[in-house]
């Protein structure tokens, strides 16, 4: 049995944010961080004191972390950022929202004795003879402790306390991970031992000038240290605890939305069951209007967690190998049930929503080989493009005429031709790439167009098969993606100003040769006209896209069944990264890397004229001080003799880092030799420069974080987590269920003996009573004995950990 925990969030936007550069206002980001590991940067919003980032993460990590940060920081072009707040949330604090946090949190200063982390081995105990009693504490080492020099490190030593008595180690320069091994001792008096206070253990940055800085500190019951044998681990470094003030908003708010996941998830054994029902809903229907786990689970589903339900069906069947055929019983039900083909797919259903996230999962790559060029080429021109003639500004466009003041004619004219050019090379490069697209998308169009077909036969329905297709695949996919190019990860930058305008104007036009031109000149938007041309011609292109999009043979996606979101061999990630040269002669850091072109996929990692590493056994960040660089990572990997090479690459920002992290752990989640720990160091100069340690085959002095990933579209696939999501809906809903399928209404029961009891009459001459059932009652009854069964499994699971956390709790 394991267990899994999803943190999501979502940084919205903030409001009355201070001042912090010369103009007055300010060029604001946020960092988040969970246990004070950046694990996400949102972009830069340049000049605004109320920013809007709309920018959303979800993040798998280990059951242990403590808290999740976020520290809004302004920008500046020379020197350090400046600080302007943070919010710190405690798990607990998350964790007792069971629908999540949403609302506005006022940023607090930040207080570097509160911006504690890491941890310290200890060993106490107490001695008692004849002589003298005595309080040993054994400092072993510490690590990941916060730095407080401007190297980037730490001159760490630690105190111990107790009462008036104290002792502290030697102090040991420049490390974040130091080894202390030394054994402190303090005498007590008899009288003491009947005390309950703490024993405190402090760690300090030592300071030549100025007064030290805290690193945190450890509080031990003193009557903990009676008991026998000596009490020995790792303890987490806290803060001194001092309340954080929010200067009632003086600092500005930021609106946020957290939610906290943790399931327990079963062994296999136990969700096959359910597994069996939902495959059993798609591939054996025995009419497609009749109740099955699929459409009840629809029917207990929130709107609020339609989209996640959604994605992890998506993931269940393409697990199952059969999206396809889970897609068609969705769309047929939807369809079956229009009447207006003006309404179809037009809601947030879960069909729609499932079209939708199955086109994430499959098609995210496709959608970056069509659309990056041309989005990049719009992001590096800047151009001014403007056709509503009550938002044109003349004072922010370029001179385009020698011959005076730009006219508003003149700027709209521009616009067109520029909007004209970007517009046609979207749609060309759309149109041209029927053979770059998934064939699973293709066949599940396909389906798609037969459905609607059927169901909206007439001449005068003749586009409603087309527009079915272009609804999902231009107005839900490539709109969206023009429109937000970062939240597809097209950039790595929210859009300036000008940009976003001239990306909106895109992602309209796109919506209508969607619609195949239809609804021109019925809106408001008038202004839009000059599009309407290149807009009209190119329906019929679209269509012939369309046509060719769906003339794909079927059986060439259900014979090889989608195990993963992306199969064998094919590139998850790519990019430039600079790869430092590990051994060898030290050179300049300026000269020590390389730009290399790196490849990732689902087996293999490689770069150019290397050959591939298959065993990656720890991917991890490297100290700043370790080259006097910024957003190194190191790989790990190991040769079919066992031998372990490291290989340092620097990205070009946290955010690039942080993404080939996640990318590179999530391809190694399976590998049985991945390491317990790392350094966060080098080796130079014949020693870590980490731990400090001489041996370089010492073990890491830091704890790995493989299990800390990013979750999007590239998340491997995972049945059993999946099936638990669902079984957590069902349950929801499961009161719902039972009244309607299972129990009758008081005014049925009494007459159920005799309307519902009829007796029939057997060839043989022998009667019998014959019960009516309700429709869909038995697939309820199936449906809901699962899930008994899995709340079962559940509480026998909790009881077991119950009684094993007691049964350690009395031994120690």
């Amino acid at each position: 049995m394991a267990r899994n925990t999803s943190l999501y969030f979502r940084i919205v936007e903030g409001r009355n944010l201070p001042a912090k550069d010369v103009s007055g206002t300010s060029d604001p980001y946020c960092i988040v961080k969970v246990d004070n590991e950046v694990v996400a940067r949102t972009a830069t919003v340049w000049k605004n004191l109320s920013p809007f980032w709309g920018e959303e993460y979800t993040l798998h990590l280990p059951m242990g972390f403590h808290s999740l940060s976020f520290h809004v920081m302004d920008e500046d072009t020379i020197g350090h950022d400046d600080v302007i707040g943070k919010i710190t949330l405690s798990k607990e604090a998350i964790g007792s929202q069971a629908k999540g946090l949403d609302c506005w949190l006022n940023l607090t200063r930040v207080d570097p004795d509160e911006e504690v982390q890491g941890e310290i081995h200890l060993s106490l105990e107490l001695l008692k003879d004849t002589e003298k009693i005595s309080l040993r504490c054994q400092v072993i080492e510490a690590r990941d402790l916060a730095p407080r020099d401007i190297s980037g490190t730490s001159d760490p030593f630690t105190r111990v306390i107790f009462n008036n008595h104290s002792a502290e180690t030697s102090i040991i320069k420049k490390t974040r991970f130091p080894h202390w091994g030394e054994t402190l001792e303090l005498e007590l008096d008899p009288e003491e031992l009947r005390e309950e206070g703490m024993v405190t253990v402090e760690v300090w940055d030592w300071d030549m000038v100025g007064r030290n800085d805290f690193l945190g500190k450890v509080e031990i019951p003193f009557a903990c240290l009676h008991k026998t044998p000596p009490l020995e681990g790792w303890f987490r470094l806290l803060p001194l605890g001092n309340n954080e003030v929010d200067d009632g908003g003086k600092l500005g708010a930021l609106r946020l939305k957290v939610r906290l996941v943790e399931d327990r998830i079963l062994p296999s054994v136990y969700y096959q069951p359910l597994i069996d029902l939902l495959v059993e809903s798609v591939i054996s229907p025995t009419e497609v209007e009749d109740s099955s786990a699929l459409t009840m689970l629809e029917e207990v589903n929130t709107v609020e967690s339609r989209q996640d339900v959604a994605m992890t069906l998506v993931k269940i069947y393409l697990g199952q190998g059969l999206v396809v055929p889970f897609l068609d019983y969705l769309n047929t039900r939807e369809v079956n049930n229009t009447s207006d083909p003006n309404t179809l797919f037009r809601s947030n259903s879960l069909s729609s929503k499932a079209m939708e996230q199955f086109m994430k999962a499959v098609g995210m790559l496709y959608l970056h080989e069509v659309l990056k060029p041309i989005i990049n080429r719009i992001f590096d021109e800047k151009k001014y493009i403007e056709l509503d003639p009550c938002k044109i500004d003349l004072n922010r466009t370029r001179r385009i005429s020698f011959k005076g003041a730009v006219s508003e004619a003149e700027v709209r004219d521009s616009s067109v031709e520029m909007l004209q050019s970007y517009l046609t090379s979207i749609i060309e490069s759309i149109v041209g790439s029927v053979d770059q697209c998934p064939p699973v998308m293709r066949v599940a169009f396909k389906q798609l167009h037969k459905r609607v077909e059927e169901q909206f036969a007439e001449p005068e329905n003749e586009d409603v098969k087309y527009l079915a297709i272009s609804g999902f695949f231009f107005l839900r996919f490539f709109a969206p993606a023009i429109l937000t190019p970062k939240l597809f990860q097209l950039r790595d930058q929210h859009a300036d100003t000008r940009t976003s305008r001239t990306l909106l104007l895109l992602a309209k036009a796109l919506q209508s040769v969607g619609n195949l031109g239809l609804q021109l000149g019925h809106g408001k938007e008038q202004w839009m006209a000059p599009l309407h041309p290149i807009i009209l011609r190119s329906v019929a292109s679209v269509k012939d896209f369309l046509d060719k999009l769906i003339d794909i043979d079927h059986d060439i996606v259900s014979e090889v069944p989608q195990r993963a979101v992306f199969m064998p061999s094919v590139t998850v990630k790519e990019g430039f990264l600079h790869k430092h040269k590990a051994e060898g002669p030290q050179l300049l850091s300026r000269f020590a890397y390389k730009k290399r072109y790196f490849w990732l996929t689902s087996e293999t990692l490689s770069y150019a004229k290397t050959p591939e590493w298959q065993c990656v056994c720890a991917v991890e960040r490297v100290d700043e001080n370790a080259f006097q660089q910024q957003n190194v990572m190191q790989v790990i990997t190991q040769d079919n003799e066992g031998q372990l090479h490291t290989m340092y690459i620097q990205s070009k920002n946290v955010n690039e880092l942080n993404q080939w992290l996640s990318a590179i752990r999530k391809v190694s989640i399976y590998n049985e030799r991945m390491l317990p720990s790392f350094h966060p160091g080098a080796h130079r100069s014949g020693k870590w420069t980490c731990c400090l340690q001489a041996d370089r085959a010492v073990t890491g002095c830091s704890k790995t974080h493989s299990a800390v990933t990013l979750g999007d579209w590239s998340d491997p696939l995972d049945p059993d987590v999946e099936t638990q999501t669902i079984y957590k809906q069902l349950l929801q809903g499961r009161d719902k269920l039972r009244k309607k399928y299972l129990e009758m209404p008081d005014s049925h029961q009494t007459s159920s003996s005799k309307e519902n009891i009829s007796p029939d009459i057997h060839p043989d001459g022998a009667e019998c009573n014959v019960q009516l059932m309700k429709p869909g009652q038995s697939a309820a009854a199936r449906l809901l004995a699962v899930i008994d069964d899995l709340e079962q499994a559940h509480a026998t699971f909790q009881r077991r950990e119950t009684e094993d956390s007691t049964s350690v709790i009395l031994n120690s």
